[in-house]
């Protein structure tokens, strides 16, 4: 599997949010990655599910400024 990786947002903390896209199916997901005192795990999200989770932290926001710099003209 091959995952193409955009970094959205890192933390004060350490914790990234990446946007992700497995390149053999087509699957696009966020990714995040807490940081090394978290335990470093990684933890794949559907989009979807990504923005419904609340959607106002900066993660949060990188993703929709992304989504919307698609449409501008």
């Amino acid at each position: 599997m091959t995952i193409q990786r955009r970094e959205l947002y890192r933390s004060s903390n350490g914790d990234r949010w990446r946007l992700a896209r497995d390149i053999e199916s087509g699957e696009v997901f966020v990714r995040h990655e807490a940081n090394l005192a978290s335990g470093g795990q990684r933890t794949h999200i559907e989009i979807g599910a990504f923005l419904s989770q609340g959607g106002h932290g900066p993660e949060h926001q990188k993703l929709l400024r992304l989504i919307g710099m698609l449409v501008e003209e």
